[in-house]
């Protein structure tokens, strides 16, 4: 079974959460794709959606899915969403996009907030491979440097080779990388992290998740909020 696979299955099984009616959060990623093309297949289904990301926006409108704006919701049915890393309470890195900011929003305004992952990206808990991304202010760049330095973290603004300077995020923000080792307690991380001043938010994702849906060669098992 390759990953494309993987990746249908675990949209196959993310619809069964999907009712008609919903007012659905879409993240990133092959598997929300895919999810978009079986919604859009289910005749019998009318649902809108909230979308951080222009890419899954555009995907929507292309396959006649309403797309609805943030800042007129306080809630979400359910949202689905993927991440680099997950743990088996829950706990989640989402390094690549640079949306988090966003994506954590409509994870806080969801009822149900589901990640559609494989089993690589499953660990007992975070080893931190990716980096943790802070959105920070601009102006604040070179003290959050020095207060991420002193918490044991290797800090780096993110920048391309495809543009000059630094990549800004959709907000108008810096987006900034930090490795960290041996990381002991991921709430005390993320709590002193998000303190920080001139940090908007960071990648990590704790005590917002519901469930995740895991694709492997065996099929799919879902860890639930206990």
């Amino acid at each position: 079974m390759n990953d494309n696979d993987l990746k249908k299955n675990c949209a196959r099984e993310a619809m069964k959460y999907i009712k008609d009616g919903m007012i659905i959060g879409l993240g990133g990623g092959r598997s929300i794709a895919y999810l978009i093309e079986y919604m859009k297949e289910d005749k019998n289904l009318n649902v809108k959606i909230v979308t951080p990301s222009t890419k899954t926006k555009l995907l929507c409108i292309e396959n006649g899915l309403e797309v609805l704006h943030t800042c007129f919701l306080d809630n979400v049915d359910v949202a689905f969403d993927g991440c680099d890393q997950v743990d088996e309470k829950l706990n989640a890195l989402k390094s690549g996009g640079g949306i988090h900011t966003k994506e954590k929003l409509i994870a806080s305004m969801a009822k149900e907030y589901i990640l559609l992952v494989d089993e690589a990206k499953v660990e007992k808990t975070l080893t931190f491979k990716a980096p943790v991304v802070l959105e920070i202010l601009e102006d604040s760049l070179k003290y959050v440097e020095r207060q991420v330095l002193e918490l044991g973290g290797k800090p780096v603004a993110r920048s391309s080779d495809i543009k000059d300077g630094f990549t800004i995020s959709d907000n108008g923000n810096l987006l900034m990388n930090v490795d960290f080792n041996d990381v002991k307690d991921i709430y005390e991380l993320n709590n002193s992290l998000i303190n920080i001043c001139g940090v908007i938010e960071t990648s990590l994702f704790i005590n917002v998740i519901t469930k995740a849906i895991i694709a492997s060669e065996q099929g799919i098992r879902v860890i639930s909020k206990s």
